[in-house]
């Protein structure tokens, strides 16, 4: 049985976001996957293209042990939408992450992200994010 979109992306959020777990992030990919964070800036750990498992694993475990958040996470505050394409092996996500900080400071973190699948995997994520600076109030 096929997962659906809604699958696969919450699938991928609970390797990631929540469990932080780079062999879990690198299994949800095709053998020959390609992760792409074009909007990651030169020295980010997820800058550029990683292509294939091994490098997935690699730059997902370096991301998840910076300490560039100073806040935790508000799923009450966070909020995601899917949207299907004419094409039923990609869809996009756009998601609002919103952090709860010192001092009752908030911030959201606003990125989209478009998968594309083949045979149920990921074979192409490209995720468009830019991590607000520590400190900055969003406002939401």
């Amino acid at each position: 049985m096929a997962l659906t979109h809604q699958e696969i992306f919450e699938r991928y959020v609970y390797a990631g976001a929540v469990n932080r777990d780079p062999d879990a992030i690198a299994a949800l990919f095709t053998e020959d996957g390609v992760y792409d964070a074009p909007l990651a800036p030169d020295g980010h750990p997820l800058h550029g293209r990683l292509v294939g498992r091994a490098a997935i694993r690699a730059g997902t475990s370096a991301y998840h042990q910076l300490s560039t958040r100073q806040g935790t996470v508000n799923p009450e505050r966070s909020a995601y939408v899917l949207h299907d394409t004419p094409d039923p092996d990609v869809f996009i996500a756009e998601i609002d992450v919103a952090f709860d900080e010192a001092a009752g400071r908030r911030t959201t973190m606003s990125l989209v992200q478009i998968f594309r699948l083949r045979a149920g995997q990921i074979a192409m994520l490209r995720d468009y994010f830019t991590e607000p600076p520590s400190g900055v109030s969003a406002g939401r």
